[in-house]
């Protein structure tokens, strides 16, 4: 088990510095490729009608007059050991850890960031509490009880779910039970621990529009897995032996049937954690979503760079506890 463990964090950690390089080479190699010059990508960075003393500046702290990998290696460590930008006389530090600094804005970008992850945490954890109960539940009534009445409904009613947008879902939320029934009004962010039941009841709507997508995904995902899962022989071997039936269900069904629903509950996570863009938008919550809507508005690149490393952090983390988890649900997992 320990190697297991070893060896998926030693993964992961290859993969995170792979995606620090796939997101150097987006944001800093690629502008080159295509044709720009250092003039313009560093006048990027500055805003509109950049002075010449400003131009020189932001090459000198970005290091754009230094090679590629001289930019990566300062790219990577900043990161971990922090940054100073100079302008003349004055000197400005980006503190560990140092995801980027406006320069249009002149403000760090990781506190920026941090102070909107428990918006999104919350929206992201609750949904996928919402959606696990609720999909997987719905999936393994359906797969016991095939072409019944139950089962036509549920897989209708997730056929729905897949179908419709969460822009359309959380506009029709809103509409009827915010403004025509008013049950939540004047939905936004309560911090937690200032008043837990308003947090949770400004909460439901957007709960709601996002588990019902991922909801029905997941029904259809456990019902076909459960239905694969229930016609193997150790399934009747466990009936024949007078294994209780719910046990039956729990132990050796669901639990074989868990593989998949994991994978992509690892994905699904991962990035909501990084931004669920849409569900914020909709509801006008500022989480790291609504974030990078408004630096992509704003084309302030130091922010768009931050946000993606910081959505990628959490793919990678949410899928590293995937595979942990792995080895609890399926041994076998522990010897490949």
């Amino acid at each position: 088990m320990l190697a297991y463990i070893i060896r998926r964090t030693f993964a992961a950690l290859v993969l995170l510095l792979v995606v620090s390089a796939v997101t150097f080479g987006i944001f800093f190699l690629l502008p080159k490729i295509a044709g720009e010059t250092t003039d313009q990508l560093a006048a990027q960075y500055i805003g509109k009608n950049p002075t010449p003393a400003a131009m020189a500046a932001i090459k000198k702290n970005l290091g754009f007059d230094q090679p590629l990998y001289v930019q990566y290696w300062q790219f990577v460590k900043q990161i971990f050991v922090g940054a100073h930008y100079r302008y003349g006389p004055d000197a400005t530090v980006c503190h560990v850890p140092c995801f980027g600094y406006s320069f249009k804005n002149h403000v760090e970008v990781w506190p920026e960031i941090r102070s909107r992850i428990p918006v999104t945490f919350s929206l992201a954890i609750g949904a996928a509490v919402l959606w696990l109960l609720a999909g997987v539940a719905t999936g393994v009534v359906s797969a016991l009880r095939p072409r019944s009445i139950f089962d036509r409904v549920a897989m209708g009613v997730a056929l729905a779910g897949v179908s419709l947008p969460i822009f359309f879902t959380g506009a029709l939320l809103l509409t009827l039970f915010s403004y025509k029934w008013p049950i939540f009004s004047n939905v936004h962010y309560v911090n937690f621990t200032d008043d837990p039941l308003s947090w949770a009841s400004n909460l439901v709507l957007p709960w709601i529009s996002l588990a019902f997508l991922y909801s029905a995904l997941y029904a259809r995902l456990t019902r076909s897995g459960m239905l694969e899962t229930m016609n193997e022989d150790y399934i009747r071997t466990a009936r024949a032996k007078g294994l209780v039936e719910h046990k039956v269900v729990v132990r050796h069904g669901l639990r074989a049937a868990l593989t998949p629903i994991l994978t992509i509950f690892g994905m699904d996570l991962g990035l909501l954690l990084g931004g669920a863009v849409i569900t914020e938008q909709v509801f006008s919550l500022q989480g790291i979503g609504f974030f990078a809507v408004s630096a992509i508005s704003d084309n302030d690149l130091p922010k768009i760079l931050g946000v993606t490393l910081v959505a990628a952090f959490f793919i990678v983390l949410c899928n590293l506890l995937v595979d942990l988890l792995y080895a609890a649900v399926d041994p076998r997992v522990r010897l490949s």
